[in-house]
């Protein structure tokens, strides 16, 4: 199995056929694979061998779609750095996994001379954009016109397709290492699911860098669909790209779909158009979901939950469990079951099978796992498991299958559909020198699903007001990691071993609330 596969079909049965729609622009198949073939060319003579990385800082774009298929074209392996990182993260990312070359848009350019400082991995930057490239850059429409198409390197199977980077339990993001097989299952899975469907128009509004849209982007390839792409999500652009090119499909975090459907101007718009609502990556309420619903009622809702380790997704909740059936039997609040390709379990500290409708820990086995994390052997020993990547999530199962992901047995906390690990933000802020002690919990958000809150002891003596100590952490970290709320207290709530028993600290704020994994 191999990425490119999907693109060598379209081109094959449907050559004319509309490809990418951005920007006012259009490509067909043969248009899009000429520009992958061509500018794989580019990478070669760059230097770029089988495996070595090629990353790319940009926002939405049908570059984006061509930096994907042109880097597996030519053998390489992605590295899609998240828009929302600090200098010092992009730098941090590009040397663990020696990424070379980095594709940058104008947006991001700015931090460039940041991050060359910060970087010693860093060789080759190539701009993305229709005008001349700064100083010190090359172009990619150059290149593309410039290069000579080269065949297919054809790389498949567990030969590494990229290196995707997410929060880090030790303090620092964690390279994620998945495969042609991985990915491509994951596609093919969405074919099977109906999550993607031949014919398709999908829009890319979330951003492209995270795997769940790299997940869409796969299988919209896979099914021979067309490419609707927003440079960020807009809700008005949302919209008006869903009436003016008869969207049928998209893919969006909560925390989108309450900014769309909560729009004042949504009625003005046609959205007859739209077929499939998919969802996940952070939480979302019941009342969000029912919300949705009703605006725009002609369009089925489809959750999936997984992981980046995952590739992403394990289990699928179908549009008409949503609905009066699945309503009844509250499978609307579940995750749905396992894909056509995976098994879940539900297992104890020990790793056994627990009895239906007991809570123990997610566990997922099948040709999504990953292959590890990037020189992290340790991490991935703990992670996989006789072949069960054990996900961190705590959860049940009811007799039908559906999994309820009921609490995060990992101290991760999603905002806006975004991981913020809490070791990572209380290391930073362990690191300001009026702090004595710190524990960093997630809390409800109305709009983001979950925001960050740091409990603080200070030192004796020692002044630190809330406004202080969140500049402090923007400076270092990216600002979605940033505390949102501090409280301030005189002693940490602590187990007898002298741990921090962050349950204590939550549980005001989680009493009257559903703790939910989307």
């Amino acid at each position: 199995m191999y990425l490119t596969q999907s693109l060598r079909r379209a081109i094959q049965q449907s050559p004319n056929a509309t490809a990418s729609i951005y920007n006012g622009r259009q490509r067909s198949f043969t248009q899009l694979g000429d520009r992958v073939a061509r500018f794989a060319g580019a990478l070669r003579t760059l230097g770029v061998q089988p495996g070595d990385r090629v990353g790319i800082l940009s926002l939405n774009s049908d570059w984006y779609l061509e930096y994907y298929m042109a880097s597996y074209w030519a053998g390489a392996a992605v590295n899609p750095i998240n828009i929302r990182w600090s200098a010092a993260e992009i730098a941090y990312s590009l040397d663990d996994c020696e990424t070379h070359i980095l594709l940058v848009d104008d947006t991001f350019t700015p931090l460039i001379p940041e991050i060359k400082k910060l970087s010693g991995a860093l060789k080759t930057l190539i701009h993305l954009g229709d005008g001349a490239a700064p100083q010190g850059m090359l172009s990619y429409e150059a290149l593309v016109a410039e290069a000579a198409p080269v065949e297919d390197a054809m790389r498949s199977g567990n030969e590494l397709a990229g290196v995707f980077y997410t929060g880090g339990t030790t303090g620092s993001p964690k390279g994620v290492m998945l495969s042609h097989g991985n990915l491509y299952t994951n596609s093919i899975l969405g074919v099977a699911e109906g999550t993607v469907r031949r014919g398709s128009i999908g829009l890319h509004a979330a951003p492209m860098f995270h795997l769940a849209d790299g997940a869409f982007m796969n299988g919209l390839f896979a099914a021979g669909c067309c490419h609707v792409i927003l440079p960020r999500f807009d809700p008005i652009c949302v919209l008006q790209a869903i009436a003016a090119h008869g969207v049928t499909d998209m893919l969006l975090v909560p925390t989108m779909i309450q900014m769309l459907v909560d729009h004042p101007d949504i009625q003005q718009y046609d959205l007859s158009s739209l077929q499939q609502m998919l969802y996940g990556a952070s939480p979302i309420s019941e009342g969000l979901l029912d919300r949705a619903m009703k605006a725009i009622p002609h369009a089925g809702f489809i959750q999936a939950y997984g992981m980046t380790e995952l590739s992403p997704v394990a289990t699928i909740l179908k549009p008409e469990m949503h609905r009066e059936k699945g309503r009844a039997k509250g499978w609307h609040r579940s995750a749905g079951r396992a894909t056509v390709c995976t098994e879940v379990r539900i297992v104890d500290p020990e790793g056994n099978e627990l009895p239906r409708g007991e809570v123990g820990e997610v566990v997922v086995r099948g040709p999504g796992v990953m292959l590890g994390y990037w020189n992290k052997p340790a991490e991935t020993a703990a992670a996989i498991r006789n072949g069960w990547m054990h996900t961190g999530d705590g959860g049940r199962m009811d007799e039908d299958g559906y999994v309820f992901v009921v609490d995060r047995i990992k101290d991760m906390i999603v905002t806006g559909g975004e991981n913020v690990y809490s070791i990572e933000v209380e290391s930073v802020i362990a690191t300001h020198p009026a702090v004595a002690a710190c524990a960093v919990i997630g809390t409800p958000h109305e709009h983001w699903g979950e925001q960050v809150h740091v409990f603080i002891v200070r030192k004796p003596a020692q002044a630190l007001e809330a406004e202080e100590l969140i500049d402090f952490c923007k400076t270092r970290i990216a600002s979605y990691k940033c505390p949102r709320e501090v409280s301030f207290v005189e002693a940490m709530p602590l187990s007898g071993a002298g741990k921090i028993l962050k349950t204590t600290l939550r549980a005001p704020f989680w009493a009257h609330q559903e703790r939910k994994v989307a």
